[in-house]
């Protein structure tokens, strides 16, 4: 959290000098066209991998497969098409690595294995706070703010199936699947 307090306190004052320094080089005139431009080329290429990007999840959809890929890819163009809107040349920098395909997967591979650690910590304490209740813990006075008592819900279903899982975190049921 630290640090990107820090960076919002930097950045703009990166952005400022560089862009000083660029239009003390080039011009007032050719600095706003290189802005704008750099704006104009990221709209357009987030626009052309956006497509690309939600075709293949409407794909991997009508294969009955999870898109997680492509949902953390939007998640990158998404914030690589911000970075191109706003303006100034580092952001416009970040912003062009997240729309091009090469350094875009090296951000997907870098958030899907950040992702794959925060699903193991979460079931890790899920199954330690699971653990310290033990199996005599007394879920009786549990309700949720709608009023369903979900320890008499799976009190009844556990005594309608003798074999069912005694885990409160189990929910047993059917399903099938339509074409």
């Amino acid at each position: 959290m630290r640090w990107l307090f820090l960076l919002f306190c930097t950045l703009p004052v990166i952005e400022l000098i560089i862009l000083l320094k660029i239009g003390n080089w080039l011009g007032v005139w050719p600095t706003v066209a290189l802005i704008l431009g750099t704006a104009f080329i990221g709209v357009n290429l987030l626009r052309q991998q956006g497509l690309k990007t939600f075709t293949k999840a409407n794909q991997r959809l009508a294969q009955g497969e999870m898109p997680a890929s492509e949902m953390v890819e939007g998640i990158v163009l998404a914030v690589g098409g911000a970075l191109l809107l706003t303006p100034g040349l580092v952001t416009d920098v970040i912003g062009f690595s997240c729309l091009l395909p090469g350094t875009r997967h090296m951000y997907i591979a870098y958030g899907m294995s950040r992702m794959k650690v925060m699903a193991a910590r979460a079931v890790y304490v899920n199954s330690a706070s699971s653990f310290q209740q033990g199996p005599g813990f007394d879920r009786s006075f549990e309700s949720d703010s709608s009023g369903f008592d979900s320890s008499r819900a799976n009190s009844s279903h556990s005594e309608a199936r003798p074999n069912a899982s005694q885990n409160p975190n189990v929910i047993e049921g059917e399903y099938e699947r339509k074409k």
